[in-house]
C-alpha cells in the first residue's frame, strides 16, 4: 500500500488533542508532513505551551503512523507558539506582552496570591515566557512569596527592569517601599501606581503576564479592569457559600467591562492531613462547580488546603518551584494548561500586523 500525503494528513489531523478536546486539523495544528519512501515525518504546532505534554503527544501520533502499512519509520515533532489574543474593546495588547491574565477574587483570604504565583510558575514550566505583576497595592505579598528583598534597577531613570525570580519576570510595589510601610492612598493614586508598574516596567517578550489583582470589586478594581488590556480573567474562590457570594461579584465585574472569564479555580477544596493524608471537605464541596454551571464557565481545577503550599510560600519558593515534580505542582500545571488553552481559543489580535499610516505635509 502506497503512503500518500492525504492519507497521513487525514489520519493525524482527525486525532483528538486531549488538552483541547478538538482534532489537530480543527486547531490547524498539523502544519507539515514529509514522506520519503517508508519514512514519514510530521510537524505539529500547538497554540498553547506544552513542554511536559509534548512528548506524550508525539509518542501517540508516532504510534498511529507506525501502524500504517509500508511505514518503516515515524517521527513527529511537537512545538508550540503563543499568539497575542484580543482584549476588551478599545484597548490593544501592550508592547512586549502577548497576553495578560488577571487573577481575581471577590474577597481576601481565599489564596488568590498563592494561586497566582503558582499559576505563573506552572505556565513557565510548560514552556512559556511569563511575568508576574503584583497589583495588590495595599497588601503586596509576592515579594515575600518569591523571596525578594531588593529594589528594581533602572537603566534610563524612567523605566524599571523587572526582577527575575525563579525564572519569572516580576514587579511589585512591595519592591519599592519598606515592608512595614502602609499604602495610605486613595483610589486614583492606586490606579495610577498600578498603571506605572505595568507600563514603566521593561517586560521582555512575554507570552503571559499574570496580574495578581487586589481582592474586592470596588471602584479601584473596576478602573483597573477598564484600563488594563486583559485577554481573560481567572476567578479564585473557596467552596463555602460566603466566598462564592463575593466570587460571583468579581465575575460580574469582568463581564461588565467585556473581559472574558477563562474559568474558576476552587482553592482549599479539601484539607489534607499532614499526619495521615486523610482528605476532608472542611469548607463544603461542589461550590465552584455550581458557580460554573450558573455562569456557563469552566472549573479549571480544585486545589487542596495543604500545609506544604503555605510552607513553600513562606520560604520564598512557591510550590511549583520548590517541588516541580510533586503532586501539588502537577495540579497547578493541569490548571495552567487549561488556562493557556482557553486563551488560545480567543481570537488572535492582528493589530500589530497593520502598519501605522503617517500623513505629513508636503
Amino acid at each position: 500500500m502506497e503512503i500518500t500525503l492525504p492519507t497521513v494528513q487525514a489520519l493525524l489531523g482527525d486525532l483528538i488533542d486531549h488538552n483541547t478536546g478538538r482534532s489537530f486539523n480543527a486547531d490547524k495544528a498539523l502544519v507539515g508532513v514529509r514522506i520519503n519512501g517508508g519514512a514519514v515525518e510530521a510537524d505539529v504546532l500547538l497554540h498553547y505551551p506544552a513542554r511536559r505534554a509534548a512528548p506524550e503527544i508525539a509518542e501517540r501520533l508516532q504510534k498511529v503512523l507506525a501502524g500504517l502499512p509500508g511505514v518503516t519509520s515515524a517521527q513527529v515533532n511537537v512545538n508550540w507558539k503563543v499568539m497575542s489574543h484580543t482584549v476588551q474593546g478599545g484597548l490593544k495588547p501592550l508592547t512586549g506582552i502577548r497576553n495578560i491574565i488577571a487573577v481575581a477574587s471577590g474577597k481576601g483570604g481565599v489564596g488568590k496570591s498563592t494561586t497566582a504565583v503558582n499559576l505563573a510558575l506552572a505556565l513557565q514550566d510548560e514552556g512559556a515566557r511569563v511575568g508576574l505583576l503584583d497589583a495588590d497595592i495595599y497588601g503586596p505579598s509576592q515579594p515575600a512569596m518569591l523571596g525578594i528583598d531588593r529594589r528594581p534597577e533602572s537603566r534610563d531613570g524612567k523605566t524599571m527592569e523587572p526582577i527575575v525570580a525563579h525564572g519569572l519576570q516580576t514587579m511589585s510595589v512591595g519592591y519599592l517601599v519598606d515592608v512595614e510601610t502602609p499604602m495610605v492612598w486613595r483610589g486614583p493614586m492606586v490606579t495610577q501606581a498600578l498603571q506605572q508598574l505595568l507600563q514603566d516596567t521593561r517586560w521582555q517578550d512575554l507570552d503571559f503576564l499574570v496580574v495578581d489583582l487586589p481582592p474586592g470589586t470596588g471602584d479601584i478594581q473596576l478602573t483597573l479592569a477598564q484600563k488594563v488590556p486583559v485577554t481573560g480573567a481567572v476567578i479564585v474562590t473557596t467552596p463555602q457559600d460566603i466566598a462564592l457570594l463575593d466570587a460571583r461579584k468579581g465575575l460580574k465585574m469582568f463581564e461588565k467591562v467585556g473581559v472574558p472569564i477563562l474559568g474558576i479555580i476552587e482553592n482549599m477544596s479539601t484539607h489534607v492531613c499532614s499526619q495521615c493524608g486523610h482528605e476532608e471537605h472542611i469548607f463544603g464541596s461542589g461550590g465552584g462547580a455550581r458557580m460554573c454551571a450558573d455562569y456557563g464557565t469552566e472549573l479549571l481545577g480544585e486545589l487542596p488546603l495543604d500545609i506544604r503550599i503555605r510552607e513553600h510560600g513562606d520560604a520564598g519558593a512557591p510550590t511549583v518551584a520548590a517541588d516541580p515534580d510533586g503532586k501539588l505542582a502537577a495540579a497547578y500545571r493541569a490548571i495552567a494548561r487549561k488556562v493557556a488553552v482557553k486563551v488560545a481559543e480567543r481570537g488572535v489580535d492582528h493589530s500589530a500586523k497593520f502598519p501605522k499610516i503617517v500623513v505629513k505635509n508636503a
